[in-house]
């Protein structure tokens, strides 16, 4: 820089390449003073430079986030190429002005500037909608660049992020994929997506193509484990992942498989050997012994947290607020929550408040909590509204729960497990003319409730079993281990909870309906096809009903069997007739 200061004053330039080369260096030490001094020198005296130094520049300025100068020299310009356009389309893409680089590209096809796929690639992540989408997914085609791999996987990824799994699965099929580029974006598209089943079957048609797993295909492999809680195959990658032990995302997407799997042990095991721990690894282990019941532990954790110098996010809160919730700590929750602010500069959030909500309600503070929605800063949603009618059911508050109930319904109005608790509070209160309006609603509005699904995870193969389910290979002996285990139950004071049907079926329908929700086939599926001491891990797609809770907590003790059953709402830890929720969830 000092040789440059005396080129100044002597009058003299270096060529275009030398100036490029300082640019670069400026951006590598990120030395913003120096790079506007080059910038100032460059245009000194009437000096113009050539085009490619000033597109230099322009990223330089783009790196430094100096958006603003860049579009000064940019408009300055009277000669731009596509190397130009890109690089201001680039920029704005990932900005928090995306609609500004859709019409930088509007604007560069008037300059009668052809873009190229890096152009095309950058200027699809800006989009706002699947309107823009579509319409910028025709002029690619139109211009012949839909194979182009930067093209193809930026379409995937886009495609994915809105939810169009099926297009972007088109796109990726259209031909041949070479590059594991393409492979990545669309495993990883339906992984975001929790369409486990379908990342899985793409990364087996990787591996057959001949393409070797990286860092990115493992942790999309690990999210579809995950979202399918499919422990024993989450094992088998964590083999493959050894031999890139430091890499932290990877670790982390590791850790919070074997979190949301319930399986603790190999959780804490991985989080001790990581040798570099960011917010991300701390929070997912403090929310990871929260959800499965471990509170105690989750806020000792957080403690080490702190301790270690690492500072929490909003995350990190919400896996503490949901410990104390879970320890019944009412005190400490509302330190947490009151002093969130000043302790760690942290705004309360919906998902704060839902969780004191949930803390109150445990508490039986119903009436708290109530108080509390009404002081929330941000609208109140469903799943608020959901969390004080749980509370309200739990704590037999059923005035409170059919106000609950309206409000997840006003906001929600295709809930269908709320119109069946609503229906049934009024049936018990023999309001029978609200039970017969609240069908009609149901029926007006189309209601059909999401059939239960629960999958089990049996030698390397998943098996799935519906409600009533008579599609399994094995459903006779099913059925016949289940009836003998439900008579062998009632002997040890089981009786089934008919709260948790419609209740217009008659007493002996109501039971049989109970007896085949699909928690129950797949455990006893389970206990029939594993060795006697192995956990019965069960994921279900919908939260599990009373009765199905009663008769985990009665067979777990009777077998003396642990039981692991996850679902939206809980991890429900079965062990020695208790369960790690505390009968609340």
């Amino acid at each position: 820089m000092k040789a440059l200061e005396v080129m100044q004053t002597r009058k003299i330039w270096a060529d275009s390449i030398t100036y490029t080369e300082l640019v670069k260096c400026c951006i590598a030490n990120a030395a913003i003073g120096q790079g506007k001094q080059v910038h100032r020198h460059v245009f000194a005296n009437g000096y113009e430079p050539k085009t490619f130094l000033k597109n230099t520049l322009v990223n330089m300025y783009v790196k430094f986030n100096l958006l603003d100068e860049a579009q000064v020299l940019f408009d300055q310009m009277l000669e731009r190429n596509v190397v130009t356009w890109t690089t201001m389309i680039a920029a704005y893409s990932n900005s928090e002005h995306k609609y500004k680089a859709l019409e930088m590209l509007i604007m560069m096809l008037r300059d009668g500037v052809r873009p190229n796929m890096y152009t095309y690639s950058s200027v699809l992540r800006a989009c706002e909608g699947l309107t823009n989408l579509k319409q910028l997914h025709c002029c690619i085609i139109k211009v012949g660049l839909e194979l182009d791999v930067f093209v193809r996987s930026a379409l995937i990824d886009i495609y994915s992020r809105w939810g169009e799994v099926k297009s972007a699965l088109c796109i990726f099929d259209e031909m041949v994929t070479s590059d594991l580029v393409v492979w990545n974006s669309v495993i990883g598209g339906f992984a975001q997506n929790s369409e486990g089943d379908e990342a899985l079957n793409l990364y087996m048609r990787m591996k057959r193509s001949g393409f070797r797993a990286d860092q990115s295909t493992l942790t999309s492999v690990l999210r579809g484990c995950t979202s399918l809680a499919l422990l024993e195959l989450g094992r088998q990658v964590h083999v493959h992942i050894i031999k890139f032990d430091r890499d932290l995302v990877l670790n982390n997407a590791l850790l919070d498989m074997y979190c949301k799997c319930g399986s603790l042990e190999d959780a804490s095991f991985v989080f001790t050997r990581m040798a570099v721990k960011d917010v991300i690894s701390w929070s997912t282990m403090i929310i990871g012994l929260a959800q499965n019941g471990y509170s105690r532990k989750a806020l000792d954790l957080f403690d080490k947290m702190k301790s270690s110098g690492a500072n929490p996010n909003h995350i990190t809160i919400l896996g503490v607020l949901f410990a104390c919730s879970h320890a019944g700590l009412v005190k400490e929750g509302d330190y947490y929550f009151k002093s969130m602010k000043k302790l760690f500069g942290i705004d309360p959030g919906r998902e704060h408040y839902g969780c004191m909500v949930d803390l109150l309600g445990r508490a039986g503070k119903v009436e708290e909590a109530i108080e509390l929605i009404n002081e929330m800063k941000c609208e109140p949603d469903a799943v608020t509204w959901r969390t004080l009618l749980g509370a309200c059911r739990v704590h037999r508050k059923m005035d409170l729960a059919e106000y609950a109930a309206k409000r997840v319904l006003s906001l929600d109005s295709h809930d269908a497990g709320t119109y069946i608790l609503l229906s049934n509070i009024y049936a018990n209160t023999q309001r029978w003319e609200d039970v017969e309006n609240l069908r009609k609603s149901m029926k007006n509005v189309g209601i059909q409730k999401e059939p239960g699904c629960s999958w089990i995870e049996i030698n390397k193969h998943v098996h799935a079993f519906m409600l009533g389910d008579k599609a399994h290979p094995e459903i006779n002996a099913i059925h016949e281990e289940l009836n003998q285990i439900m008579w062998r139950l009632k002997g040890e004071g089981y009786v089934p909870d008919t709260n948790f049907v419609l209740q217009d079926l008659e007493g002996e329908q109501m039971e049989n309906s109970l007896a085949h929700h699909s928690e129950k086939l797949a455990i006893v599926f389970g206990m029939m096809s594993l060795p006697k001491r192995k956990t019965v891990r069960i994921r279900k797609n919908l939260r599990i009903c009373g009765d199905c809770h009663v008769f985990a907590k009665l067979l777990a003790k009777m077998e003396s069997r642990s039981i692991v059953i996850r679902d939206p709402i809980r991890y429900h830890h079965f062990e020695g007739g208790s369960c790690s929720c505390g009968d609340y969830w």
